[in-house]
């Protein structure tokens, strides 16, 4: 009987003190829930009201950081630029800027040459970074990429660099040989020489002032402003009647061949050619006549004697819609895989001994390169070295062309218009012509 007391007597003090440790323990979760803590100090926000919205709109990079230098905002052009990863600054002279400024308050701003991720080439990255106070406790970080600003700052010290050597050239021929002419006006066959070479220089001038001017108007000009539906043939016979005495010159054969709705027909010496006048481009006559000039001049002017100059156009399908291919093939020296990076940089020369000797300013393909690039199109290029060289323009074809064209086929064809649908011709691509053979 002592024994059955004894355990109930040990069970009853078990179960109160059961049931004041649970007690305790649901005292002390409510206090742990009604206490502050880290992550509930933390839970309002962190930016001051409205600065959100404006850090989004803004285009330079934007990075926030706290006391700690812990990441609190980051645009997404932050992140692209590679200014932080892993939720920190990973610029140090950066991270430098912002410890010193929410020490003292100050504004600061730094230019910087960053190396860019991925390339494996040892690009830099120019930045310019301003960092600002933000509050009381919050630094505010404003990146701005100058990359493409240096680089189009190079470019006008290059380009006004070569026009100032390019322009010094013929002024001091012309300056030197009008001082021969006045020291030899005894001697007729010398200042008949000189007044030759001096007309020689002074056409160079003209033509190259002309280049830059054109070269102006094509970047600053829209072409669409006035535009019009060209008609391709017209384009190509102008072309080669630009071309046609420097041709016949040098013996050069002229030849174009222009696919239209009855298939390809081909004429020597830019000719009229029936069936092609519904391959049309839209844009501005005047500069497009100047770029396919420029192709065909080069072309005559580095393929040796007695050789042959191409000049093709056809209608190509494309998923935006059909284009007009126009390709200019010569016979001439080509042009080395380094060569055909920069050939439409303006000035550059592939042979710069031969330049001099043609007249050529450098400024030929940058001039059709702008004009193709308004229009909407692209310019190719396929050279080797003692082959020849192929550029090929591709222009979107007219729309009010390729309309009334779809509704004559519709016209003439509606039974298989409904039933062949879309054609599966594939467009083949043009061939070069063979290696020259100059004759004797």
């Amino acid at each position: 009987m002592d024994l059955n007391a004894a355990v109930a007597a040990a069970a009853a003090i078990a179960g109160v003190l059961t049931g004041v440790i649970a007690m305790l323990a649901f005292r002390w979760s409510e206090r742990e829930l009604k206490s502050p803590t880290r992550t509930s100090l933390n839970t309002g926000p962190v930016l001051p009201p409205g600065v959100d919205t404006v850090l989004s709109v803004l285009r330079s990079s934007a990075v926030v950081l706290d006391e700690t230098d812990a990441v609190v905002k980051a645009s997404s052009a932050a992140y692209a630029l590679g200014l932080v990863r892993g939720g920190e600054l990973s610029v140090e002279p950066m991270l430098q800027m912002a410890r010193d400024t929410r020490r003292d308050g100050e504004i600061r701003q730094v230019e910087l040459d960053l190396p860019r991720r991925g390339t494996g080439r040892g690009e830099a990255l120019a930045v310019s970074a301003r960092v600002a106070p933000l509050g009381s406790r919050l630094v505010l970080l404003l990146v701005e990429d100058l990359t493409e600003a240096r680089r189009i700052e190079a470019v006008r010290r290059d380009f006004v660099a070569n026009v100032s050597h390019e322009l010094k050239t013929p002024v001091g021929a012309l300056s030197l040989l009008s001082e021969a002419v006045m020291d030899a006006s005894d001697d007729p066959e010398a200042v008949e020489r000189f007044a030759g070479r001096m007309q020689i220089e002074a056409t160079r001038l003209t033509s190259l002032v002309q280049e830059l001017i054109d070269l102006s108007r094509v970047q600053n000009d829209d072409p669409l402003e006035d535009s019009e539906p060209v008609r391709v043939d017209r384009l190509v016979a102008e072309a080669i009647d630009r071309c046609r005495h420097q041709a016949g010159t040098k013996q050069i054969t002229m030849a174009a061949a222009i696919q239209g709705p009855e298939g390809p027909s081909s004429e020597g010496g830019g000719g009229r050619r029936a069936g092609t006048a519904d391959l049309r481009v839209w844009g501005n006559r005047g500069q497009l006549a100047a770029a396919l000039g420029n192709l065909v001049e080069n072309a005559v002017n580095y393929s040796p004697v007695r050789t042959r100059v191409g000049i093709a156009a056809r209608r190509v399908n494309a998923p935006g819609g059909d284009v007009i291919e126009i390709a200019v093939t010569d016979q001439g020296i080509g042009i080395s895989d380094k060569d055909k990076e920069r050939i439409f940089e303006r000035f550059y020369r592939v042979d710069p001994a031969r330049s001099r000797a043609t007249g050529g300013t450098g400024l030929g393909l940058s001039i059709v390169k702008h004009v193709v690039a308004s229009h909407g199109g692209e310019i190719a290029v396929w050279s080797a070295e003692g082959q020849g060289s192929t550029f090929t323009l591709r222009l979107p074809e007219a729309a009010a062309a390729r309309e009334a064209r779809d509704r004559d086929h519709a016209q003439q064809h509606p039974v298989l218009d409904e039933e062949a649908g879309q054609s599966t011709t594939e467009p083949t691509r043009y061939e070069p012509l063979p290696a020259p053979e100059v004759l004797p």
